[in-house]
């Protein structure tokens, strides 16, 4: 639909009320109504949100994804919305927000008087739910991922070990994703045979034990190959504008060629590689890692014309013939089905805090199937020494992700953590597991609505001064969840929304109110509603 058609659509889908609040520019000057917040538009800062009459803020949104999703929409806590088809600069200061989009009208709706009412609306209109979710594991069960543990030495031996391992101290077998250094190189996606002897058999004896298995893969294309050069020649690499002639872009792993992903051909030539992977060896599915828009920065060729961002829409997209799918960096897909992953944490408490508001503007720019990083950071070298392991930290960190849609481990907690702390997480763990039915409920609502299965006090709660509210949340509408995220705390203190609350040794608590409740570090403080 086009921006001229949609807006005309909105005008005449909207009550005559709402009519003298909506406008269309491709630069506007906002001031902000007293007390109204604002969320969106970039995830990896959703800790310094939400915006208010107090915030300095700006970030550019065309060929910037911060590592993590963005998405042209922001929404206020008065109902009132923000949606571009084309990245904007958008700009917070003294009281007012400055907008502008070099390429599409930037709308203004009023869709109601609260968070949820503005959620809503945008999502009907311009991120609709697919209807679909992702595989049903990547939810009920913890997922494992091999990179923390094995970083760039993946091998049959020690992924087998790393699997038992888990089974030998009782965590529950889910989804384990092999990750980078698996294949022959990048581009060439078949096993590594100096690593893996048998790979079909690897395979094997991981379902035997429990386990779906998903494979990490990257959009790049080592400049030194056999595959490089045949795509090269047919023309399904990234161009730079200079000569015409494939790109090399530099990435965290050195210099490749870049897949162009607006290509039919290109996009069939890598399903190709996914779907001999899947019949071969009966993987389940790919972590689909990279495809961030600064890769495609340079005014850079390919055969469909597009901006970095679209680049990086066409690199998400194809996850969608995927269930078990994995994204970090994603444009304009809210309400499909694809996994997104929060971008890597570090091994602190400063970024422990920073999970639950970076989940809750996850959800609210229509991102509504979350998966938290690694527990306990996903930076390889936090646990390359044992003396550099913050025990506490990891224990926290797992009891903030158990009741999260998904959670996922890399480092080993038996390595890492004496056998209380470890136990700790493998009781975290298994309390995911207890809530799986639970959260499959949840996602299936969420395909049909649309609406975060993570959400905050003031989108549930509207009107009650929540809006600041950032270290707690609502798992659905049921379930309320405050983990400790301070060093060496061992209470705190709880906003209880209206209703009763019940903890798991049976006591009530009435909302609303704030109580300060035990801690101690086994404990993850949750509670659920009993009444209204």
């Amino acid at each position: 639909m086009s921006t001229r058609i949609l807006f005309f659509f909105l005008i005449f889908s909207l009550p005559l009320s709402n009519l003298h609040s909506l406008s269309e520019s491709r630069s506007l000057t906002i001031p902000l109504l007293k007390d109204e917040c604002w969320w969106g538009a970039v995830v990896d800062d959703g800790h310094v949100q939400p915006f208010s009459e107090q915030s300095s803020y700006s970030h550019n949104l065309n060929g910037d994804n911060k590592s993590n999703q963005i998405q042209p929409f922001l929404l206020s806590n008065h109902g009132r919305y923000i949606w571009c088809d084309e990245p904007f600069e958008f700009n917070f200061e003294n009281g007012v927000l400055k907008i502008n989009s070099k390429h599409a009208t930037i709308n203004v709706i009023n869709a109601g008087s609260n968070l949820r009412e503005a959620f809503v609306q945008a999502s009907k209109e311009h991120f609709p739910t697919s209807g679909l979710v992702p595989a049903e594991m990547l939810f009920k069960i913890p997922q494992y991922n091999t990179w923390i543990e094995l970083t760039y030495h993946q091998n049959q031996k020690d992924i087998l070990k790393y699997a038992n391992s888990l089974i030998n101290n009782s965590f529950p077998p889910g989804v384990l994703i092999i990750d980078d250094t698996w294949q022959h190189d990048y581009g060439a996606w078949r096993f590594n045979a100096e690593r893996f002897y048998d790979p079909g058999l690897m395979v094997d004896e991981l379902h035997q034990l429990g386990f779906n298995v998903m494979l990490w893969v990257c959009p790049f294309v080592s400049a030194d190959s056999r595959e490089f050069r045949l795509l090269r020649e047919k023309g399904l690499l990234v161009r730079n504008a200079a000569d015409n002639d494939a790109v090399i872009i530099s990435w965290w792993n050195g210099y490749s060629g870049v897949l162009d992903m607006t290509h039919p051909k290109a996009i069939e030539w890598f399903k190709q590689q996914l779907s001999h992977l899947q019949d071969e060896y009966s993987v389940e599915g790919f972590k689909f890692d990279g495809g961030d828009a600064i890769f495609y920065t340079g005014g850079l060729h390919s055969f469909v014309a597009t901006s970095p961002n679209g680049h990086m829409e066409a690199w998400a997209r194809l996850g969608l013939d995927f269930p078990y799918n994995e994204y970090r960096a994603c444009w304009k897909l809210g309400g499909q089905h694809l996994v997104q992953r929060l971008h890597d944490k570090n091994h602190n408490w400063e970024d422990l805090r920073q999970l639950i508001p970076n989940t809750i503007v996850q959800g609210l720019v229509g991102y509504a199937y979350t998966c938290p990083d690694m527990i306990g950071g996903g930076e390889y070298k936090s646990f390359r020494y044992l003396k550099d392991v913050d025990q506490e930290l990891v224990v926290r960190s797992a009891q903030c992700q158990a009741l999260m849609p998904m959670m996922q481990f890399s480092v080993a907690p038996w390595r890492v953590l004496d056998k209380k702390n470890s136990n700790i997480c493998r009781d975290m763990a298994q309390l995911h597991t207890k809530f799986g039915d639970y959260i499959i409920k949840l996602a299936k609502e969420s395909a049909k609505t649309g609406e975060p299965i993570v959400r905050s006090l003031e989108y549930q709660y509207p009107g009650n001064g929540y809006s600041h509210i950032v270290d707690q949340f609502l798992l659905g509408e049921d379930i309320l969840v405050a983990p400790v995220l301070d060093f060496g705390a061992r209470s705190r203190q709880i906003q209880f929304p209206p209703g009763t609350w019940k903890d798991e040794e049976g006591r009530l608590f009435i909302g609303p109110a704030v109580k300060s409740v035990n801690a101690p570090l086994e404990k993850l403080p949750w509670f659920q509603r009993v009444s209204n």
